[in-house]
């Protein structure tokens, strides 16, 4: 049971570490050492709801509705286009860019970490669909497979967002942040394009 579980873990972080719109962001809060314990726990939770919904077999439902999935694309991609817009705005606006700027409101934060977690498909396709798919391939041992890919979600992003706080005062310099929004902005404009074209 201990070698599935660590399957499961390095399976999931596999899937999760590749710096998309859920990780730049968490990377972005860590950054402003704001709401960071918010942001990685609704991380966290969703994650594993998913890849505990995705080993109970609900992947074989949402495989049977291709139009679901569709309709989830083009929402996540309205989303990415319209959040990397405002950083590329922010990018622009150096006088608010500093680690002394306005805290966003939990609530904004918590809203934008759910958009950005269940409007993009590809959490859907990681989480219920490969993850789950690849649990139940291992018969009674799925849920130690699951419960080893549910860790290594809690080590990425707590990591990740504790991380990038750690970093916030080496890179707190107003120059630094127009890069960082810069590049956010690019890549969620990236990212959509990406979603509906594949």
């Amino acid at each position: 049971m201990p070698t599935t579980a660590l399957a499961g873990m390095l399976t999931g972080l596999a899937l999760i570490v590749a710096i998309g719109a859920q990780n730049a962001f968490v990377m972005r809060q860590g950054l402003r050492r704001e709401h960071v314990a918010q942001v990685v726990l609704i991380c966290i939770a969703a994650d594993a709801t998913l890849i505990l919904l995705g080993t109970a077999g609900v992947g074989v439902v949402v495989s049977s509705h291709p139009g679901l999935v569709q309709g989830v694309t083009w929402l996540g991609a309205a989303y990415l286009v319209g959040y990397g817009l405002l950083a590329l705005r922010r990018a622009a606006a150096p006088g608010r860019l500093s680690v002394g700027a306005a805290p966003a409101s939990r609530g904004s934060v918590v809203l934008t970490t759910l958009a950005l977690t269940f409007l993009n498909p590809h959490v859907y396709l990681d989480t219920v669909l490969m993850l789950g798919s690849i649990a139940n391939g291992f018969g009674d041992q799925r849920w130690a497979f699951a419960g080893g890919a549910v860790v290594g979600s809690i080590v990425w992003f707590t990591g990740l967002g504790l991380g990038a706080r750690a970093l916030a005062g080496p890179l707190g310099h107003p120059r630094t942040w127009r890069v960082v929004d810069g590049v956010i902005g690019v890549m969620m404009i990236a990212l959509a394009v990406r979603l509906t074209t594949a």
